[in-house]
């Protein structure tokens, strides 16, 4: 499995506000929809309002594969929310890893584990690695009030 990994992000919120606020997909519809206009490029805006979210998975378009569903693997609470793909047309796990830093700070970082074929791998993981980083962009600015 090929493995794309964002770089640590601070988060300034406690390991546990994060983890509650992302471990419950039902919320993320409000996430999502307040996710601040500049963060999600012109061309994904669409990609985005494509978002279906039921209690334990999130679908999304994912242009010529269709649609890519992902739902909810493994929880450890404070530290690890796993998504793993249900019918993708490769094996893959999404984890989101918290790690607390201060009472009101955590670090996360999102790393995405792929079956994607060596010949492959050149001409996608940028665009993997890409997507990575945004996802961990989008859960550095959230708020988690």
């Amino acid at each position: 499995m090929a493995v794309y990994k964002s770089s640590g992000r601070a988060v300034f919120a406690p390991a546990a506000a994060v983890y509650n606020k992302l471990s419950d997909l039902n919320g993320l519809k409000g996430l999502i929809d307040n996710i601040p206009a500049d963060v999600v490029p012109e061309d994904k805006q669409e990609l985005l309002a494509g978002v279906r979210i039921t209690s334990d998975s999130i679908s999304f378009p994912a242009g010529p594969v269709g649609e890519i569903t992902l739902r909810v693997a493994e929880k450890i609470e404070p530290s690890l929310i796993s998504l793993e793909g249900v019918g993708t047309p490769v094996a893959l796990n999404l984890r989101l890893e918290l790690a607390g830093i201060a009472a009101s700070e955590c670090e996360a970082v999102v790393a995405l584990d792929i079956a994607i074929p060596p010949m492959l791998k050149p001409m996608v993981g940028g665009s993997l690695q890409k997507m990575v980083d945004q996802f961990a962009d989008i859960i550095e600015r959230l708020k988690y009030e």
